[in-house]
């Protein structure tokens, strides 16, 4: 079984990145393989602060070296593929020479616009592209380089949350309660989901922080609509919990790498409404069905009288095409597709 090091700006948190990187690990595991972890913040076996996004240390080249030892491979989450922080993409790059190393792209610079001025990932022989849409692998064909796509993959049976607990906590009542798992910034587009709100007459649940200096923005829209919202999870309340509080979730952004509270929704067993981001409309094409954030009325009528046959659909399409039970076999013939054994 091979030595396999899984490295990147920060692991072990809450982030898409961290998440889908722990599910890797475990399947690299049950693989049989000895996985480390070495990361700039988080939960790593070795923690060097130069890797994270906002590092104060400067990179040293010799100290990555020695973290990523005598691997047989090197799996790059998000590192390079969004450079956030130059010097260690640089640092790492360096140090990755002659080394084998897979590239997991969960985003490229180019998909942000203040970003989009900066280089594609490299290539190199012993280096290998995995995108997590098609998308990405098409734009990285356009550049030269030539990468395979392996989606994101979930727990199809999840937890069940405490519904009754939650909607007391939050003083919910009878009312219907739209839930948006994710952060607060423009791309979001929580207006949208207000606005989808007013229409349903529901109440708004925002689970994530406003960042990037969003907040200012965020309180703006919150005062200027008619929306009762909830913000944040209250003490003993897990991300199980707010999916079987709530009666709908919502995903209004405009853009997104991936999205995982699309699938996420379909394993909890809850209809969602969403813009038709790119990447969303990749997923739909596997043959779920969901809601666009305008139809109002086709919402309220489901909400009315739940379609439980539309859920298990989806629950059924996602077991197939999503299961992160046949992660590791697809990881492993991956890595043998690599040379990887």
């Amino acid at each position: 079984m091979a030595r396999i090091i899984v490295v990147s700006f920060r692991l072990g948190g809450t982030d898409g990145v961290a998440i889908e990187s722990a599910k890797w690990i475990s399947a690299l595991e049950a693989l049989g393989h000895r996985v480390r972890t070495v990361a700039g913040e988080g939960e790593a076996d070795v923690l060097l602060p130069s890797l994270a996004i906002n590092a104060r240390t400067p990179n040293s080249v010799g100290e990555l070296d020695q973290a990523l030892g005598e691997a047989d491979l090197v799996i790059v989450e998000n590192l390079v593929s969004l450079p956030l922080n130059l010097d260690a993409r640089d640092a790492l790059y360096q140090v990755l020479d002659g080394r084998r190393a897979v590239f997991h792209h969960h985003d490229l610079p180019w998909q942000r616009p203040h970003l989009k001025h900066l280089e594609a990932p490299r290539t190199n022989p012993l280096w290998h592209h995995v995108t997590i849409s098609g998308l990405s692998r098409r734009e990285l064909a356009e550049r030269g380089i030539e990468a395979v796509t392996i989606m994101n993959s979930f727990d199809c049976e999840p937890p069940r949350g405490n519904r009754d607990l939650t909607r007391r906590a939050l003083d919910v009542g009878t009312r219907t309660l739209v839930v948006m798992p994710s952060r607060a910034l423009p791309r979001k587009n929580v207006g949208g989901a207000l606005t989808m709100c007013e229409g349903l007459d529901a109440m708004f649940w925002l689970l994530g922080p406003a960042e990037d200096g969003y907040e200012s923005a965020l309180e703006e829209l919150i005062q200027s609509s008619n929306v009762e919202v909830r913000r944040g999870l209250p003490d003993g309340v897990d991300i199980h919990d707010a999916y079987a509080a709530s009666d709908l979730v919502v995903m209004p952004s405009t853009w997104e790498g991936f999205g995982n509270p699309v699938l996420e929704s379909v394993t909890h067993r809850r209809p969602l409404a969403l813009y038709p981001y790119p990447v969303a409309c990749e997923i739909i094409d596997y043959g779920f069905r969901f809601f666009e954030l305008g139809e109002t009325a086709a919402i309220r009528s489901f909400l009315d009288e739940p379609d439980y046959e539309l859920l298990a659909l989806n629950l059924s399409i996602a077991r197939e095409h999503f299961n992160v039970a046949s992660l590791p076999a697809r990881l492993s013939h991956l890595l043998e597709s690599f040379g990887v054994k």
